[in-house]
C-alpha cells in the first residue's frame, strides 16, 4: 500500500492527473486477463482483442 500512496503523492506533486485513467485501464485489463485464465469465459475475452 505504500507504493500506491507514494504514487498518488507523485501524481499530486507533479500535476500528472492525466496518467490516472491510463493506469486504471491497464489495471482493469490486467485483472481481466488474470481472472480469465483457465476459465470458460477465456475464449470470449480473447475474441475481443
Amino acid at each position: 500500500m505504500s507504493f500506491l500512496k507514494e504514487f498518488w503523492e507523485f501524481l499530486k506533486i507533479r500535476k500528472k492527473y492525466w496518467l490516472m485513467p491510463i493506469i486504471i485501464v491497464l489495471v482493469l485489463f490486467g485483472g481481466l486477463i488474470v481472472l480469465s485464465q483457465g476459465s470458460v469465459v477465456a475464449p470470449f475475452i480473447y475474441t475481443i482483442f
